[in-house]
């Protein structure tokens, strides 16, 4: 049996979310950042985050190549700032 209300109330904090994510984004775009940069920026945080919530709430583990994955993920990200024309 579906639960309406129970999905209703985990839906709007995600739309909230969402919105503010694009709203910062459109921001920070507005401030002068490069878009490879921003965009960058913005995914390798959510997959960070993501690896980091997936283990806090659900207690799934991180692997040590998890870890290099993530780690290989800032790197390219600064990588992207250190080669951006400014």
């Amino acid at each position: 049996m579906s639960r309406p209300l129970a999905s209703a109330v985990g839906t709007y904090p995600v739309g909230v979310g969402y919105f503010l994510a694009f709203a910062l984004l459109t921001l920070t775009l507005d401030q002068g950042m490069n878009l490879g940069v921003a965009y960058g920026t913005w995914a390798a945080a959510g997959v960070a985050l993501t690896a980091l919530g997936s283990r806090v709430s659900f207690k799934e583990r991180i692997t040590p190549v998890m870890m290099l994955g993530l780690g290989l993920i800032i790197g390219g990200v600064l990588l992207i700032e250190l080669g951006a024309v400014h």
